[in-house]
């Protein structure tokens, strides 16, 4: 299958051959199911918008991909199609029916056409290898890309739901959660992403946090004040930055750092409130 990888469905797919394989057919929407194995979970509102709007104008130009599932017809590949067809009542499709010999495909199909958030792209790379036994190579083969990056996109699946979230929604980027993912405590990382999403951190200024964060403390000599270990850890999530406090006997003072003349800008904004 290796050798298929990169030009277009058609040579990915087995097929059994058929006296119907390869024609394009109309076919009811009432006959067709969605297939389980769709990645895409989530579908952008204004990009369907535009493909109903132009199906409506010109029709459904691009056949959808099915396969026979008893009575019906499996979709395999045009979920986004198939949707817009429906949101627009039709009656029927164009398709082309092929006996697929492995639910595998549409998934590749999928990955590699479909613009999927980085949690979706993870869960189709975790279905192919719970799913169809797939090694990390392997699943690295079939989309082009090296081991490390199919293993750092699963290592995102282990981020807590709502920083998952986050991801899905676009309000944090692949960037943040995998240093997030540095964080070994549940709480400090969602107390860390929610920090994030406050101040617009950039990845740059989260690396400095979580650095903070995880590197070991210098000892502190008996006589420091718990509490002004408190305030400081307090300042800089408040802050968005890493924020120090030097306590001497008589007189004492606090660094905040910033990263950049916008960084400056938007913590003076804080402090001047």
């Amino acid at each position: 299958m290796e050798k298929r990888l990169g030009k277009g469905l058609d040579a990915l797919i087995i097929s059994t051959p058929g006296k119907n394989k390869g024609k394009v057919e109309k076919i009811s929407l009432k006959d067709i199911v969605p297939n389980p194995f769709q990645p895409r979970k989530t579908f952008k509102e204004e990009k369907m918008e535009e493909l109903v709007n132009s199906i409506k104008s010109k029709g459904v130009l691009q056949p959808v991909l099915v396969r026979p599932a008893g009575a019906k017809f499996e979709l395999i590949a045009g979920e986004r199609r198939f949707r817009a067809a429906q949101a627009l009542n039709l009656e029927e499709v164009p398709a082309i029916i092929d006996d697929v010999n492995s639910l595998e495909i549409s998934l590749i199909e999928n990955i590699q056409r479909e613009e999927l958030n980085p949690i979706e792209e993870a869960q189709a790379y975790q279905q192919l290898v719970s799913t169809f036994s797939y090694t990390l190579d392997k699943v690295g083969i079939m989309m082009g890309k090296d081991k490390s990056t199919i293993s750092n996109s699963l290592r995102l699946l282990t981020l807590d739901e709502e920083i998952r979230k986050y991801l899905e929604e676009g309000r944090i980027s692949t960037g943040h959660a995998k240093v997030l993912l540095s964080v070994p405590s549940p709480f400090k990382r969602k107390r860390l992403a929610q920090t994030v999403l406050k101040h617009g951190l950039s990845v740059r200024q989260v690396e400095e946090l979580v650095k903070k964060e995880t590197s070991p403390r210098k000892k502190v000599s008996k006589t420091a004040d718990p509490e002004v270990l408190k305030i400081e850890e307090d300042l800089q999530h408040r802050l968005g930055t890493k924020v120090s406090i030097q306590q001497g006997k008589k007189r004492g003072r606090i660094e905040i750092q910033f990263y950049s003349a916008a960084d400056l800008e938007r913590l003076l904004g804080l402090l001047l409130k």
